[in-house]
């Protein structure tokens, strides 16, 4: 499943998906720093961290990590400590309401399957009531 991006534009609220690699890698983020807020974390700690069977990359992860800041989820920092790189990520108001928009679209997304179900048995019995009047 896939999460919102809420973007403002003027006085209207705009709505873009998520792909499912930003879904899991905002996942992750948000898991690791959503008590304090903040964490320190290396590339590789964060790419053992994701599922195994994607196939991400160094490369890949920072690229992803760089779009989701710049959608205003975090705070990204890059900076080196023993020779090795590290992010500093300070999730912002959209980072911490992530898990509850994503919680909304899955209730949504059920909501309208439902709707779409009912609807379906209704125009059945509809049809069926109709061909024994006619």
């Amino acid at each position: 499943m896939y999460a919102l991006k809420n973007e403002t534009r003027g006085h209207v609220r705009v709505e873009i998906m998520l792909s499912k690699r930003e879904t899991e890698v905002m996942n992750t983020v948000y898991e690791i720093s959503h008590e304090k807020g903040v964490c320190l974390i290396s590339p590789a700690e964060l790419l053992s961290m994701l599922p195994a069977g994607r196939g991400y990359t160094e490369a890949q992860v920072e690229e992803i990590l760089n779009e989701l800041a710049l959608d205003n989820y975090f705070e990204l920092l890059s900076s080196e400590r023993k020779g090795e790189k590290m992010f500093v990520i300070s999730l912002r108001t959209n980072g911490y309401a992530f898990k509850r928009c994503f919680a909304q679209m899955k209730r949504d997304a059920a909501v309208k399957m439902l709707w779409a179900v009912a609807s379906a048995i209704v125009a059945f019995l509809v049809g069926v009531i109709l061909k024994r009047i006619f």
